[in-house]
């Protein structure tokens, strides 16, 4: 069992305990063998993990806001989480939710069973949702449809509500990111300046929600301001040394669980924890975000997108644990192996002015390469944009 440092700690364990909606829903999916008898550190030690994460827009309440017309439970955002063997790497590949593909027949709790239809991705948890009536049914009909299309093994699950996610930017005191351009989006209820900003739980809410008054107000733009965000997020959590600190770990933790449905197998604080504590030795330029390889769908080229013959090479990667982009080179003995703080967080926090001119003040200081997020892999030490 893990051991922690921080006071208090057995109650911290207790609070998250009930925190949790565990769930059977993997029960639901075909085919699947019995889970092995979990180590009490790191459940999947030594072996490869993929964890579907799915952010569920349920309307109503503290988790989103009324959308007229809209009932139900919807899955805007779902991303695969790819934890290497030996817990270098963490590779997250968001899913269009627009992407047209043959979503399969799937069981849910009610005994029910939805009917196959090629149509948007995200038909299939909203499918699940309607049909089963519960979270756990739409879970498992988006772990099916990932796994069909993929043929990579979900070994877990984590269903995300918008309440949780607030609760864990304030636990480690908002995000700094930088703000190209001004954003002005009432129906996400965002307004932002341009430049360096500390985004608070509500801020980066609406800054992954948004997308109307930023960019073209696509789901592809949509999922690259998400993958800047959890890219900043990344880099804070580093900062912070959360993932070296046990009593910090459990702080994280109790603040997302009280809006988290996670299957069975990761919903125990030794699993969840232990996974946690086991990636401290993961650096911002070992954690990789990509998008599916996609296209306009022929069909419907203005509504849709279709994944090309490079997804098919990003999904034998993910089996074959293999890093999808070229490893991180190794740092030099002048910079830390976390390369990200000075290529991602504003000049105040690190640690040095922007208007430092080179050792050689008659050179040209070379120009820093800029990732697009959301159209080619990056990792959280890379800079998606840039602020003055």
């Amino acid at each position: 069992m893990l051991a922690f440092g921080a006071v208090g700690g057995a109650a911290a364990v207790s609070n998250i305990v009930g925190n949790i909606s565990g769930s059977s829903a993997l029960d639901l999916v075909e085919d699947r063998p019995a889970p092995s008898t979990p180590d009490p550190d790191d459940p999947n030690a030594g072996k490869p993990l993929n964890i579907l994460v799915m952010g569920s827009d349920e309307r109503g309440g503290e988790n989103g806001h009324e959308v007229e017309g809209v009932e139900g439970m919807r899955s805007d955002t779902t991303i695969l989480v790819h934890v290497s063997a030996d817990r270098s790497r963490v590779e997250m590949v968001s899913i269009p939710r627009d992407s047209r593909v043959d979503v399969p027949a799937c069981n849910t709790t009610s005994g029910k069973t939805t009917a196959p239809a090629n149509t948007r991705f995200n038909a299939a948890f909203a499918n699940g949702a309607t049909v089963g009536g519960d979270v756990d049914s739409a879970a498992a009909c988006t772990v099916q449809t990932v796994e069909s299309l993929t043929d990579v093994f979900v070994d877990g699950f984590v269903v995300v509500d918008f309440a949780g996610f607030q609760n864990m930017v304030t636990a480690i005191g908002g995000v700094p990111i930088c703000i190209p351009e001004a954003i002005d989006s009432p129906k996400a209820d965002l307004q932002l300046a341009a430049g360096w900003q500390t985004l608070d739980g509500a801020q980066a809410l609406g800054f992954a929600r948004a997308r109307y008054g930023v960019g073209d107000g696509s789901d592809l733009s949509r999922i690259s301001r998400q993958q800047q965000l959890l890219a900043a997020t990344v880099n804070q959590v580093l900062s912070k040394n959360v993932l070296s600190d046990l009593g910090q770990i459990y702080g994280f933790v109790d603040a997302g669980t009280k809006s988290l449905t996670m299957s069975d197998n990761l919903s125990s604080i030794p699993s969840l924890a232990g996974l946690a504590f086991s990636l401290k030795g993961a650096t911002s330029g070992n954690i990789t975000f990509m998008t599916v390889p996609n296209a306009p769908d022929p069909q419907d080229p203005d509504a849709k997108v279709v994944w090309t013959s490079e997804a098919d090479e990003l999904w034998a990667k993910v089996r074959a644990d293999e890093p999808i982009v070229a490893p991180a080179p190794a740092a030099d003995e002048t910079g830390g192996p976390d390369g990200a703080v000075e290529a991602t967080e504003p000049p105040s926090q690190a640690g040095e002015s922007a208007d430092v001119p080179p050792d050689d003040a008659s050179s040209e200081p070379a120009p820093v390469q800029t990732k697009e997020a959301g159209k080619e892999a990056f990792s959280a030490a890379d800079e998606t944009a840039q602020c003055g």
